[in-house]
């Protein structure tokens, strides 16, 4: 979990997708995590994080569905929610903490 803190001890925001490739709703995220990444350039950044790769850390972080995004800022937990969501929605919350 140490490589974890690195990725989300930043002062950009970062938005974290936790998803798993078995998982239906995640893999409908995939086109719409590629705008957000590709709208916010380099004042954020998008992490996907495969849950059955990462168990240690989905159960630490209680992630239960799938797929689960966190906006975290300077380590810190700023939003989080389950389920899918839109690009220009995503945009709009990650850009309320650049």
């Amino acid at each position: 979990m140490s490589k974890f803190g690195e990725l989300i001890d930043t002062r950009i925001p970062v938005l974290l997708d936790f998803f798993s490739h078995q998982d239906h709703s995640s893999n409908e995220m995939n086109p719409v995590l590629r705008d957000v990444a590709a709208t916010l350039g380099d004042t954020a950044r998008v992490i996907k994080i495969d849950v059955d790769k990462n168990k240690e850390l989905a159960e630490a972080l209680r992630v239960k569905d799938l797929p689960t995004l966190l906006i975290n800022k300077n380590g810190e937990m700023k939003w989080r929610t389950s389920g899918e969501g839109d690009a220009r929605t995503l945009v709009d919350l990650v850009k309320e903490f650049i």
